[in-house]
C-alpha cells in the first residue's frame, strides 16, 4: 500500500517540476520529454526482465536436474554439519536441509 504512495508521490513531484519549467523557463517541451523518457526507460525494463527471464529458466533447470539426481541432497548431507549448526532446531537428514542448501546455492 505504502508503494503506492510512493510512486504517486513520484508523479506528481515530476508533475510539478515540469509545471515549475513551464511557468518560470518557458520549456514547453518537458512534457514531452517526461512522456519520451517514461517510454524508453520503460522499453529498456523490458529488455532487462526478459533476458533475466532466460537466465532464470536456465538456472531453474540445472537446479530441477540436480534435485531430481539426488546430488542436492548429497551435498546437503555432505554440509550437514554446517547447516545444522546453522539451524540447531532441524533434525538431522530432514528434507528441508536440500531445499536451504538449494536456496544458499542460489543466493
Amino acid at each position: 500500500m505504502v508503494l503506492n504512495y510512493i510512486w504517486i508521490g513520484f508523479f506528481v513531484i515530476a508533475f510539478i517540476i515540469a509545471l515549475i519549467k513551464v511557468i518560470i523557463g518557458g520549456d514547453t517541451e518537458i512534457f514531452t520529454a517526461i512522456m519520451n523518457s517514461t517510454f524508453d526507460s520503460s522499453k529498456t525494463a523490458f529488455e532487462i526482465s526478459l533476458g533475466l527471464t532466460g537466465v532464470l529458466a536456465l538456472w531453474l533447470g540445472i537446479m530441477k536436474i540436480g534435485e531430481n539426481s539426488g546430488l542436492i541432497n548429497a551435498l546437503a548431507r555432505f554440509l550437514s554439519p554446517v547447516l545444522c549448526r546453522l539451524f540447531p532446531d532441524i533434525p538431522k537428514g530432514h528434507p528441508v536441509l536440500g531445499s536451504i542448501f538449494m536456496n544458499m546455492s542460489a543466493n
